[in-house]
């Protein structure tokens, strides 16, 4: 499992992650918090090279703005 980011902010019903290193995950990779539960998939990667972001769409049951602050792991 590797460390996917911090949820930096919401936009448009997606969960916009920075991601610590230039390691960005595969899209459709599963996106899990620090319990290892399912919050969603990674649907885009966007950003510089060095430093990306990437769009997690959340599951059906996680609304997106109580994820902010949160740390979630690509699994």
């Amino acid at each position: 499992m590797q460390r996917l980011g911090e949820v930096v902010r919401t936009a448009q019903g997606l969960v916009v992650v920075r991601v610590p290193d230039d390691a960005a995950p595969d899209l459709g990779t599963e996106a899990v918090d620090e319990s290892l539960n399912e919050v969603g998939r990674v649907v885009d990667v966007f950003g510089p090279v060095d430093r990306p972001y990437v769009a997690v769409s959340p599951d059906d049951d996680r609304r997106p703005a109580t994820m902010l602050g949160r740390k979630l792991y690509a699994r």
